[in-house]
């Protein structure tokens, strides 16, 4: 299988990387985090550049693409450490896109495209990423799949430990639209395509770890010489990036999987193999980052010690290894 991106995709990955590293620095994210946990301007930003609508249907302004054209996207999201909630948006759209009547695609589709709403998507009452931020959510309930706006939702907000908005939530099928009864399938499709972009998120922040990491290892000395001329951490580090390249592989067979399987078992055995790779990779190369780079890779003021927090969230977003080793084994 071929692993390398399209010269399209690329671009957009190298475009999205350079915006992110002019404007979205660690020092910027702080601010964003401290204040109001995302920014207004970015997120108009992404819609201009085509992010929002990259997976969504061509017919309501999007481009059609799937999560292989993401995947690279959400790779530069990782390193970044991005907190707008572009996975919750556009899961939340495709399912609209896919269980909605005509009324409701155009009702909702083009303003996500432009920017103009956020959603967030609820298949747990508890931990709705987003939430706090979503003009409207998609909720699965009862194997049915409802819109209801965010006025009408009761919700409970805090911030998960990587600084992302999230929500406990209640709601009320009353004051909710239906989409579609008996959803089971199409949520378990757009819980698998979630799942391949965190997978790709992860990959983007065990990269920064390494990158960072490695270059602590040059600079930092002890008895006068770089730590890194040690043997001893020279194995630890060259473990780090097999593991990172490792994850790498398997989120790009799942992000594949997840665009062009006709079968559902074979799609779901890439992803649940992929997350089980991933959560595995991530613990081991969040730890170690930290660990080499001795206590002060636990400060604040470290963009590493946010790369752990948010290594931890993703090995555990939409399943854990041993839900999705459960998952494997059954399919």
């Amino acid at each position: 299988m071929n692993f390398d991106y399209s010269e399209e995709q690329q671009l957009l990955a190298d475009s999205v990387r350079r915006f992110l590293q002019k404007s979205y620095d660690f020092e910027t994210r702080k601010q964003i985090v401290g204040g109001k946990g995302w920014s207004s301007e970015v997120w108009a930003q992404f819609a201009q550049i085509g992010l929002i609508g990259l997976a969504l249907p061509a017919e309501h302004g999007g481009f059609g693409g799937g999560a292989v054209d993401l995947m690279g996207v959400m790779e530069a999201f990782g390193e970044t450490l991005v907190v707008e909630p572009l996975v919750p948006t556009v899961v939340a759209a495709r399912l609209v896109a896919r269980a909605g009547s005509d009324e409701q695609r155009k009702a909702v589709l083009p303003g996500v495209v432009e920017g103009r709403l956020k959603l967030a998507f609820a298949r747990d009452m508890r931990g709705v990423l987003g939430a706090p931020l979503a003009d409207s959510l998609v909720v699965f309930e009862k194997g049915s799949l409802f819109l209801v706006a965010a006025k009408d939702v009761t919700m409970q907000p805090h911030r998960a430990l990587d600084g992302m908005l999230a929500a406990d939530i209640a709601f009320s099928e009353s004051k909710a639209e239906l989409l579609k009864n008996n959803a089971n399938q199409i949520v378990e499709e757009a819980v698998d395509f979630a799942t391949a972009l965190v997978c790709a998120e992860a990959v983007g922040a065990m990269k920064f770890a390494c990158d960072t990491t490695l270059e602590y290892l040059k600079t930092r000395k002890q008895f006068g010489v770089p730590i890194g001329s040690f043997q001893a951490l020279q194995h630890r580090i060259v473990d780090m990036v097999i593991s990172c390249e490792q994850a790498r592989s398997m989120a790009c067979l799942a992000c594949s999987k997840v665009d062009q399987s006709e079968s559902a078992n074979e799609r779901a055995r890439a992803v649940s193999a992929a997350k089980i790779r991933i959560a595995d990779a991530a613990r081991h190369v969040s730890q170690e980052s930290v660990q080499l780079h001795g206590g002060m890779g636990m400060s604040d003021e470290l963009k590493v010690s946010h790369s752990f927090r948010r290594l931890t969230v993703l090995a555990r977003a939409f399943g854990d290894a041993d839900f999705h080793l459960q998952r494997f084994a059954s399919l």
